[in-house]
């Protein structure tokens, strides 16, 4: 059973939420509510039509649900045949065979009779609504949207009913507004939210950068912070002593006057000094108020822990205000660091803010010639030439890895000279890197020859650097999985290029073992009955016409496969894993 979406406080960290509310007012004219239920203010997930008789398998909580009313017609039909139907998210016109699941069981689900205005307007028992109304309430649906027309003239009184009594929002959508027109709304709304969450979180990154670069960047660091998130902070040495504190201003949420008590903390901190690998600490104190603590470590990149940041706040954060919260942690980190690794550690510092796609969001054009200048110093290059975004990552174990038990000041001083570069960072698997070479030939064989092996990404400049990064970060799987380097300018940007012959091969063994160890002569009939059936999108009617077959040879046949590959091929996912499958059969060895 689902529960419904949480409500929306109106805070910022939940401006990219559209509330039910919000979608209700834009919606177009001749939409109406026929019922409120009271929750405008619940955040709405998605606008989903669905003519089953129970789309609650296939639904989120938070949805907005549509139907023409099929699953109230006497005698319909509410079928869950895979590849038909269903609770698509194409939101598409409600006309003709197309809003059932089935084009004939539409058509004789309305007994023949929704020509022009003969229209069905009874809607069925009313235990058959209120066990509907029931389920969709149960899965956390925030409201149901019934179409008019060819099915209905008026929303069915025991629907009404129903909504009424379990609480459900209902909105009765005019025939002349296609239920598509109220998905592409929801779509606009959504975008439009996402937008203001993009630019308040660039605001911040801003803030936090300019903290960086101040003279007391770690003053500065906890007073963005507090400016931003509702806490009072205190940054702590590896000494267990207090380095550097800030507060929000009073009110509630927050407690300043705790921070001063550093007695308290003293257990919290004890914990965190004391311990390693990744976490947080929580704590509460009592004095002078109830406060929550929360205790992030700082940790170098050998798992030291150099320091930590203890915050103290009335009550748990949000999600937006603990991605505010992880970003200063890393910074500090990045800091403390600067202080033990000596003249190395600026380098980190730049290659982290540069390979981090918020940190050069809205920067004027003297920033951003400030940093390509920078960035030309540090790769040996120029203003205007390209550079790449390596990663490098261990192949097994490595024959013999420089720096291996030496330490992180040999390790970046070893790639530096690589790649003639002093933009390197180090990771938990390998090391990241910015270069002007193109890392081929005698490079790249120097490295592979170490037990490394690479992606090496597109050319770019400093705008595109967050971009490559991401790219060359989704690369990371193939390169584990081949143990041999990709180059991103040598690959085909599809699943089926991105997953690479040995990964494709794999899995159409796996998937379709059942089918390939047939016969031959079965085998290949029933490989191709399946490419067409998935081609055609699960549509019978094409596939059938595609193979020369009758309709119900073909679903008798896909019925058989989905028995002998275990699959539900109702779901999207299994057709979507057969489809990319069949497209490796051959290197699956057919």
């Amino acid at each position: 059973m689902r529960h419904n979406a949480p409500e929306n406080d109106g805070s910022p960290e939940q401006l990219d939420a559209v509330t039910l509310g919000r979608f209700l007012a834009a919606l177009p004219a001749g939409v109406t509510v026929v019922h409120h239920a009271g929750n405008g203010a619940a955040p709405l997930r998605w606008v989903e039509p669905s003519e089953l008789g129970d789309p609650t398998p296939y639904l989120l909580d938070g949805e907005f649900v549509l139907t023409a009313g099929l699953p109230f017609l006497a005698g319909g039909h509410t079928g869950d045949h895979a590849g038909t139907g269903g609770s698509g998210r194409s939101g598409g016109l409600r006309s003709g065979p197309a809003a059932g699941p089935d084009d004939d069981g539409a058509r004789q689900g309305a007994g023949g009779t929704h020509q022009g205005a003969d229209a069905v307007v009874d809607g069925g028992p009313p235990a058959q609504a209120d066990a509907y109304v029931r389920r969709l309430v149960a899965a956390g649906v925030a409201a149901l949207g019934f179409g008019l027309q060819p099915y209905f003239d008026a929303v069915p009184e025991a629907l009404v009913e129903a909504c009424r009594n379990h609480g459900l929002t209902l909105v009765e959508v005019p025939a002349s507004v296609p239920f598509a027109a109220l998905g592409l709304e929801f779509s606009k709304l959504l975008e439009s939210g996402n937008a203001q969450v993009f630019r308040h979180l660039a605001e911040t990154n801003r803030h936090l950068m300019r903290a960086v670069l101040s003279a007391r960047p770690e003053h500065e660091l906890l007073a963005a912070l507090t400016e931003r998130v509702p806490v009072w902070a205190v940054l702590v040495g590896a000494d267990g002593r207090a380095r550097a504190r800030a507060a929000a201003q009073a009110g509630p949420g927050t407690n300043p006057r705790a921070a001063v008590e550093h007695s308290l903390l003293q257990p919290l901190v004890a914990r965190l000094l004391a311990g390693s690998g990744p976490r947080i600490e929580t704590g509460s104190v009592d004095t002078p108020d109830p406060t929550l603590l929360f205790g992030h470590p700082l940790r170098s990149t050998r798992d030291a822990t150099l320091g930590a940041l203890v915050l103290g706040a009335g009550k748990p954060l949000t999600p937006a205000q603990n991605n505010v919260v992880s970003a200063v942690v890393g910074l500090l980190e990045l800091l403390v660091r600067q202080r033990t690794s000596g003249s190395l550690a600026p380098s980190q510092l730049a290659t982290a803010l540069l390979l981090h796609p918020d940190s050069l969001a809205g920067g004027s054009s003297r920033r951003l010639n400030g940093l390509k200048d920078l960035l030309a110093q540090s790769v040996g290059g120029t203003r205007s030439a390209p550079v790449r975004v390596v990663l490098g990552l261990r192949s097994g174990t490595p024959a013999a890895a420089p720096a291996a038990t030496e330490g992180a000041v040999r390790d970046l001083l070893h790639w530096r000279r690589i790649f003639d570069t002093k933009l390197v960072e180090l990771t938990d698997d390998g090391f990241a890197a910015v270069t002007r070479l193109k890392v081929d030939g005698p490079l790249l064989a120097e490295v592979e020859q170490l037990g490394w092996r690479l992606v090496v990404g597109a050319p770019t400049e400093l705008p595109g650097l967050a971009a490559a990064y991401q790219r060359a970060t989704a690369l990371r799987p193939r390169v584990l999985a081949t143990a041999s380097t990709v180059r991103e300018e040598d690959l085909t940007w599809s699943v089926a290029g991105l997953l690479g012959a040995d990964a494709g091969a794999l899995l159409a063994a796996r998937l379709l073992a059942p089918v390939l160890e047939q016969e031959p002569a079965r085998r290949d009939a029933q490989l191709l009955v399946l490419r067409s059936w998935l081609a055609a999108n699960g549509s019978w009617d094409a596939s059938a016409k595609d193979l020369g077959l009758h309709r119900n040879s073909v679903r008798r046949q896909i019925t058989a496969l989905a028995e002998l590959l275990d699959l539900d091929l109702a779901q999207a996912a299994a057709r979507a894993e057969l489809w990319f499958a069949l497209q490796f059969v051959d290197s699956a060895g057919q």
